[in-house]
């Protein structure tokens, strides 16, 4: 099993590429299940997740092709694939391949609304918490399915087809809104979603889907309307930069100082997180070319942030901002509104020398003047990332075991952040 061996404290200066957003990507690839035709998407990520879902929507029979790799860029940043699932030949998503990612459950929309049945297993994921797919039931239910669970299975049918509604959210939720978008794309009539998630992923989904014939209004916003339409057609759509990645290597900046170029990175998709960055004393820049981060021999400052839905900090960089306050000059207070059991990463960084008690759903992090490299184990995708963040600037050697929840989300990480200077390496055992 492979490892990340880290030893700390280089300062990062250089160019970071930024790659395509995986939690854009999976569900515009699940949105191939829509049509006949074939739907080309650029900027795919290399990553974990994306190669399971290639195999997920294989058993659906979906084919796809690998359009080669960007003129003067290395193998495996960016790829542009086609999707067509000219046929499909089997509207069961089996547990064995959904069990190993969440996300995967979302096909159920787009199997429900084209071929008016779905039986998915229950989802897996990584173990933040429950996330019960209720939400996900009532709405497709609000649109006529008729829905049972059988043997860990939701059986979902509409025989004549779904029928648009009115559906409000009693939370918002990321995933349930990019199923519901999907499936009332091809209901009969004006569905109409309340409360729905604003998150850039949810907009980059309905712009696709607004080139393949769908007709969205509101994406981006807590109301949606979708007329829908009798069939969707193919579309070239262009994956949005990973706005989590960009904020992950601002933090990595922010906590050994530095330079760094974040290429292609844009900064109206992480306004908030961005904000908090710069009141650690950082300084961030949007340029022509992306974003530039930079921090000089000044100390972090400590800041307090509360995980919100977008457009406020991302809980998907809660772990990762924890990471850099374990060194900041004073205490700060991290508090996770999204998800339970989201603080899994805490044990490891105090392994590393931090400070932190807990207290409900808020940390408390009291700065310490260094971290000390040990060993440490990764729990999931975003708690691994910030064992690699405070690695960067403990003192000695950190190795980050089962790294297989990095490769889940950052692409070539190690590569990215020793270009840039760090000593960093993966080693296979």
């Amino acid at each position: 099993m492979d490892r990340i061996r880290i030893s700390g404290g280089a300062k990062l200066n250089g160019t970071i590429p930024i790659s395509g957003a995986k939690n854009a990507a999976l569900p515009l690839m699940i949105a191939s299940l829509l049509t006949d035709d074939t739907l080309t998407l650029e900027n795919v990520p290399h990553l974990a997740d994306v190669e399971l879902l290639i195999r997920i929507l294989g058993n659906h029979g979906v084919d796809y092709s690998v359009n080669g790799r960007r003129e003067n860029q290395e193998k495996g940043y960016s790829r542009t694939i086609h999707f067509t699932a000219h046929t499909i030949v089997d509207t069961t998503a089996p547990y064995e391949l959904v069990s190993k990612m969440r996300a995967s459950f979302w096909v159920i929309g787009p199997l429900l609304a084209r071929m008016r049945q779905a039986r998915v297993s229950l989802p897996g994921g990584c173990a933040i918490g429950t996330r019960p797919v209720d939400l996900f039931i009532d709405g497709l239910r609000a649109l006529g399915a008729n829905i049972d669970i059988e043997s860990g299975y939701v059986v979902a049918k509409a025989p004549k087809g779904l029928v648009g509604n009115r559906f409000t959210f009693p939370k918002v939720s990321v995933g349930a809104t990019h199923v519901l978008v999907m499936a009332a794309s091809l209901a009969k009539g004006e569905t109409v979603l309340e409360n729905a998630a604003c998150e850039p992923e949810i907009v980059n989904l309905a712009d696709c889907l607004n080139l393949m014939g769908a007709r969205i209004t509101g994406a981006g916003t807590p109301t949606i309307r979708i007329q829908g339409v009798d069939s969707l057609s193919g579309a070239r759509h262009r994956v949005i930069p990973d706005r989590i990645e960009t904020g992950t290597y601002a933090m990595a900046v922010a906590m050994t100082g530095g330079d760094v170029l974040l290429e292609g990175a844009r900064s109206d998709l992480l306004e908030t997180a961005l904000d908090v960055v710069r009141r650690t004393g950082a300084e961030v820049t949007q340029i022509n070319s992306g974003i530039r981060v930079t921090r000089n021999g000044n100390g972090i400052a400590p800041v307090d942030v509360t995980t919100e839905p977008f457009p406020g900090f991302p809980t998907d960089l809660q772990a990762q901002f924890m990471g850099l306050m374990t060194m900041a000059k004073g205490r700060s207070r991290i508090t996770e509104t999204i998800f339970e059991n989201r603080f899994m990463h805490v044990q490891e960084l105090v392994r590393l020398g931090a400070k932190i008690s807990l207290s409900g759903q808020t940390a408390i992090v009291e700065g310490v003047p260094q971290l000390k490299g040990a060993p440490v184990m990764a729990t999931d995708l975003r708690a691994s990332v910030s064992l690699v963040i405070a690695g960067l600037a403990a003192e000695g050697q950190t190795e980050v075991n089962r790294v297989y929840h990095l490769d889940r989300g950052f692409e070539r990480l190690e590569e990215k952040l020793s270009g840039c200077g760090a000593v960093i390496e993966r080693v296979s055992v």
